[in-house]
């Protein structure tokens, strides 16, 4: 029988940047749990650590980032946050960074997913449970139908739904999880450079025309437990910077960074936020 007074499991969040791992360590820690943050280096808003017990270590250092977590008890991990894939030759593992290394193989030089998944394997090996950040964050996946003013025309919907084919295509060879459509036209699509810079490049490729739509969805088959689409307040500003309309996301398969508050950005940018039914999207696939 298990026993209700236990004391919840402690979780460690491998933290790359942005906000989102400290919506994380504050949901956990208001529901009891006790957090350690590793901060990655380089990449982590260290002016955001103090409140949390934490250490900063490079990417490579995994024997110092597993030591670490068991030291302050970690049971379970979230991994959470943009963190741009290094080249093998930036990583300088160190001793047991070369051993996880040499046990993920050729996942190593794979797309994100085919890594990502051996990451998780490994981190299983070693003792520790990975969560979904969204197993912590309440209500952290973006719902259903329409979240704004603002809403779709007829126009809009056929750049979502050639978006909707173009994305899914992208996923199922791991290239990304996104792109941007204009009148039928794609604009831009997504790979390692990842949303942001999509949209900072598409601006000046617009068509004379009614703006596009950004269009974020799963990769089929994905491990939904890291690196699922993301948006926040940013995405919405970078998306308004470019004359885009709207933004339309898989429901159940998005992330929506400060709910509210990307809501709010996108009503006073005059932008939509779609949340696409993901059986019709799997059934387009």
């Amino acid at each position: 029988m298990t026993d209700e007074t236990e004391t919840p499991r402690t979780l460690g969040i491998l933290a790359g940047g942005g906000n989102l791992p400290f919506q994380v360590a504050a949901a956990a820690r208001a529901a009891g749990r006790s957090v350690f943050v590793v901060g990655l280096e380089g990449f982590v808003d260290t002016a955001r650590l103090p409140p949390w017990p934490h250490e900063v270590i490079r990417m490579g250092a995994m024997g110092l980032i597993l030591s670490a977590l068991r030291g302050h008890g970690c049971q379970d991990i979230v991994l959470i946050g943009p963190v741009r894939r290094p080249s093998l030759f930036d990583i300088r593992p160190d001793a047991m960074g070369t051993k996880i290394l040499a046990r993920i193989g050729r996942a190593a030089f794979a797309g994100d997913d085919g890594l990502l998944a051996a990451v998780i394997k490994v981190l299983g090996e070693e003792g520790f449970r990975v969560l979904g950040a969204q197993e912590i964050l309440q209500e952290a996946l973006g719902p259903r139908g329409l979240l704004t003013r603002a809403a779709p025309d007829a126009a809009a919907m056929a750049d979502i739904a050639r978006g909707v084919t173009v994305a899914r295509a992208l996923g199922a060879v791991d290239v990304g999880q996104g792109c941007i459509v204009q009148q039928g036209f794609v604009l831009a699509v997504e790979a390692v450079e990842g949303t942001d810079a999509m949209l900072s490049r598409c601006g000046a490729l617009a068509r004379n025309a009614p703006g596009g739509v950004l269009v974020k969805v799963v990769k089929p088959g994905q491990e939904r437990r890291v690196d699922l689409p993301t948006i926040g307040p940013d995405t919405v500003a970078a998306a308004a910077a470019a004359g885009l309309r709207g933004i339309a996301f898989e429901a159940g398969g998005a992330i929506l960074v400060d709910r509210n508050v990307t809501i709010a950005a996108a009503d006073g940018a005059g932008l939509f936020l779609l949340g696409l039914d993901p059986d019709e999207i799997n059934q387009g696939s």
